[in-house]
């Protein structure tokens, strides 16, 4: 097969499913996502045996249980994979919104208008989940949708992608409107890195091998966290108990996602206080937990904390504790071993509080709460595609309005330049 020819055809088949679904009205869109959600149910038999095949072939190859978990398509992931469709069906629609309006001298009226941003492509891991999700993500945007999903779900990614494009042409919606790339072979996501043009945006998710490879050969734009090393400051002024039930929730509540809790920064007018109790609670949790020299002195059962660990995202029950001299070494810290994805300060000081918020600069920075809640649903914004920590168009949790950009419109009576 010649690969190229392939991912260049399919592209050009999403770039006419972009123009379609461009001219789709709201409710036109949000009855196929319906409709979507409804045929994922109803062939929920179909889509399970194309996942067996899958998972067949993952015990095959000796993944491991987890990874085997996250591949398999329950009757509940199926239920959920149709309820998030529908519920992003329910969410305002950003397209056309204007944005700012206003008016100059010479009596025209100058804007900014949401718009679709075209052709998106998803390069992922693993979950299928994400395949619908994305694809009702970028369509509720008026995007049309290249899928590229990890070789492990290759047949439960086609099935569920069948089952979509069916729905898509029966509302009279081009097909290529959902796109994916079917075959294996990790040349075809270098080829479609290659199609600026045609594809306007791609988001990688998955490790950060994964999006490191997807960025540095990347032509096209790239929305991207490669990893969250989340930290929470323990300020001097805090409520210890808040703290300490805080600090518990974001890195136990789920510590394989990119929101928990990678260190925890104590200031040392408390650290007697705070850390005796905070350390048993996370013992008995079964935390392995590694300090600094000063944390050691406190509790000589911590392991060494070294230099290398404070940059590690250990997406497990592993936490770094380091105590500081107080609000400056702490920023200091996350500025220099964070990668400006989430982090909180835990303090009943308003001045701190503030300067906090300002001086960190990370994507989420928050104030007496756990780093867990950085997300597009519990932010209020619906579903997501993920968390940027990039500076350019979108940052932070990516939800419907960061599947679009904004363009200028201007409205006049025959004004002229002079």
């Amino acid at each position: 097969m010649d690969i190229r020819s392939y991912v260049l055809g399919k592209a050009m088949d999403a770039k006419e499913g972009a123009r379609a679904i461009a001219r789709v009205s709201s409710e036109g869109k949000n009855n196929a996502l319906r409709q979507m959600a409804e045929a994922l149910r109803r062939k929920r038999r179909e889509l399970q045996r194309a996942n067996k095949k899958d998972i067949e072939f993952a015990k095959g190859k000796g993944l491991s249980g987890a990874l085997i978990d996250r591949l398999t398509l329950t009757d509940k992931r199926i239920e959920e994979m149709a309820k998030g469709l529908e519920e992003i069906a329910a969410l305002p629609d950003p397209v056309g919104e204007v944005t700012k309006m206003w008016k100059r001298p010479n009596g025209m009226m100058v804007g900014r208008m949401r718009v679709p941003i075209g052709v998106i492509g998803i390069i992922y891991e693993s979950r299928p989940n994400v395949t619908a999700d994305a694809t009702a993500l970028c369509l509720k945007a008026g995007n049309a949708v290249i899928l590229r999903g990890g070789s492990e779900a290759i047949n439960s990614n086609r099935a569920i992608v069948r089952v979509l494009r069916d729905v898509a042409r029966a509302n009279g919606i081009h097909e290529g409107v959902v796109t994916f790339i079917d075959i294996p072979e990790r040349e075809a996501i270098m080829e479609m890195l290659k199609l600026e043009g045609l594809i306007d945006l791609i988001i990688p998710r998955g490790g950060e091998g994964l999006i490191r490879t997807v960025t540095e050969n990347s032509r096209i734009p790239v929305l991207k966290h490669y990893k969250g090393v989340c930290h929470i400051f323990v300020d001097r002024d805090a409520d210890l108990r808040m703290a300490e039930d805080v600090c518990f929730n974001a890195k136990v509540q789920r510590p394989g996602t990119c929101n928990a809790m990678e260190t925890m920064l104590v200031d040392e007018k408390i650290a007697r206080r705070f850390l005796p109790g905070m350390i048993r609670r996370f013992r008995s949790a079964g935390v392995e937990l590694k300090g600094c020299a000063r944390t050691r002195r406190i509790d000589r059962h911590v392991a060494p904390a070294k230099e290398e660990d404070y940059y590690n995202e250990y997406l497990d029950k592993i936490l770094n504790i380091k105590i500081v001299k107080g609000i400056d070494e702490a920023i200091a810290h996350i500025e220099r071993y964070g990668s400006a994805h989430t982090d909180s300060i835990i303090t009943k000081d308003y001045s701190k509080a503030m300067r906090f918020l300002k001086e960190v600069d990370s994507s989420s920075v928050f104030v007496n709460v756990s780093t867990r809640l950085s997300d597009g649903f519990q932010y209020g914004l619906g579903a997501e595609m993920g968390i940027s920590t990039d500076k350019i168009h979108a940052r932070g949790p990516m939800g419907l309005e960061e599947l679009t950009c904004t363009k200028f419109i201007v409205i006049g009576n025959g004004q002229l330049r002079e």
